[in-house]
């Protein structure tokens, strides 16, 4: 490399130039050389690594050594006793022959890559955009899955709530037809007992029953419109999040997996916030995370958890209505046949005492016509020429007696008494044979009363168990 001589200066003696002219030169060349090392430092200054500025006050070498004495490859102890050189860590261009590491160095001007630098770094900003905003878009889609999920659990126990509600409501009629039909028993049988008692219990509770699954239904019809239009909204949101990834696969399920967000997977499950995986991007009305996303998203959340604890106590609610009201069913049904059954033994004994107080009857009858037939023969024939000698009150034996004074004999007066006595008592016997036959009426009635009574309790139960079977509609007229 050539070296520049400076000429050497003549003595002042020889100089024939003026001293200003002379000073004037060195002005002149000390303010070119001043200019060039300003537009050298100006120039390195543009591309250099970033905190490289050297130290006035060192001189260059110096400050060159202390300037690259970082990026210097530094030994490091093996466990066996072996050497390695490492290069230090961040980013950087690694000269492996020079064992040396220079940082990335910035360029405050644009370079001549500077267009194909910009392109790469926004298809990049695209890239990690269309990500984000598959990643959300994937985010509101399984959001969507579990709205949709729960909105079929709902509507499959509105179902069987509503067909609870519906055999409350069944149950109800039946009640009331018991009741109307209980009115058909005779007067006699028409006094209250535990049965007309449960009857009314029986629909207190129904009633209850059915206030508590109408309200029930009210909430769960609310909540089933807030899911609906909270779908709705996540359909939207994630048709309009995914309108710029048109352009990349949509494997969507592997992009929340990869995430390793549970919270992400399933949305239901509670926040933790200490995270390994993806973070959430931030609300930007101009980013992946709009404000309506996110906020649909939170409603999202907040109407899983709300369904969840509406979801169990509407089952707990079916499931205490079905089993109180076989309860209640029961305990009626019971209580008939206990009715049934004392009124089977009443018309039991009904029926003997009837065929006691019909031999009664007849007995006494015969005891009558045996007392008439006794009367008949005391009062003796009707004609005097049908009497015979033995009876005649002047056959011979008497007329001998009567020849003594005081022989009146009192056979005519006892005749005539025994007749009045056997028509008193027959006159009696009348009578109370006429209470006999009122008492059999009486019984014969009762005896029809409970089997009329018997066949409307029968016909109320077999009513019971026809209209509660699951296959028989009730339709209220």
């Amino acid at each position: 490399m050539p070296v520049l001589l400076y000429p050497l200066e003549p003595t002042p003696e020889d100089r024939v130039g003026a001293p200003e002219w002379r000073q004037h030169t060195r002005d002149t060349v000390n303010k070119a050389n001043q200019l060039a090392q300003k537009c050298d430092a100006d120039a390195v200054a543009v591309w250099q690594p970033q905190g490289s500025n050297p130290d006035p006050n060192n001189a260059p070498p110096q400050s060159r050594k202390t300037h690259m004495a970082p990026w210097r490859f530094r030994v490091e102890m093996l466990k066996g006793g072996w050497t390695v050189q490492q290069p230090p860590p961040g980013d950087g261009v690694t000269l492996w022959k020079a064992k040396i590491k220079p940082p990335a160095w910035q360029a405050s001007l644009p370079l001549p890559l500077h267009r194909e630098a910009r392109a790469m770094q926004t298809n990049e900003y695209i890239q990690n955009y269309t990500r984000s905003a598959r990643l959300f878009g994937a985010r509101l889609r399984q959001a969507e899955q579990e709205i949709n999920g729960q909105l079929q659990k709902l509507v499959r126990q509105r179902e069987v709530t509503d067909f609870r509600l519906s055999e409350i409501r069944k149950g109800l009629l039946i009640n009331k037809q018991s009741q109307n039909n209980r009115h058909y028993r005779p007067a006699s049988e028409k006094v209250p007992d535990k049965v007309d008692n449960l009857l009314i219990w029986e629909k207190d509770e129904l009633r209850i029953l059915k206030r508590k699954l109408e309200k029930d239904m009210e909430t769960s019809e609310n909540l089933l419109k807030a899911l609906t239009k909270c779908r709705d909204d996540l359909i939207f949101c994630c048709e309009e999040r995914l309108r710029v990834v048109d352009l990349m696969n949509h494997c969507i399920d592997s992009v929340l997996v990869d995430a390793g967000r549970q919270s992400w997977i399933n949305i239901s499950r509670l926040h933790t916030p200490k995270v390994q995986g993806t973070t959430s991007p931030p609300v930007n009305p101009l980013g992946v995370n709009p404000p309506e996303c996110n906020s649909t998203l939170n409603e999202a959340k907040r109407l899983l958890a709300d369904g969840k604890i509406i979801l169990e106590h509407m089952i707990k609610s079916e499931h205490h209505a079905q089993t109180w009201q076989m309860h209640v069913k029961k305990t009626v049904e019971n209580a008939l046949h206990k009715k049934m059954e004392e009124t089977v033994q009443l018309k039991e004994r009904l029926n003997m005492m009837t065929g006691l107080m019909r031999g009664t009857i007849n007995r006494c009858r015969k005891y009558k016509e045996e007392m008439l037939i006794t009367q008949e023969f005391i009062k003796g024939p009707l004609c005097q020429n049908h009497l015979e000698a033995r009876e005649k009150l002047l056959r011979p034996m008497v007329r001998v007696f009567q020849r003594h004074v005081g022989t009146q004999l009192p056979e005519a007066s006892r005749l005539s008494m025994g007749s009045k006595r056997l028509k008193q008592q027959s006159i009696k016997l009348e009578k109370d044979l006429e209470k006999l036959r009122s008492t059999k009426d009486h019984l014969n009635s009762c005896l029809r009363d409970k089997q009329i009574g018997h066949q409307v309790d029968y016909d109320m139960l077999r009513l019971r168990i026809r209209q509660s079977q699951p296959h028989v509609s009730v339709l209220k007229s």
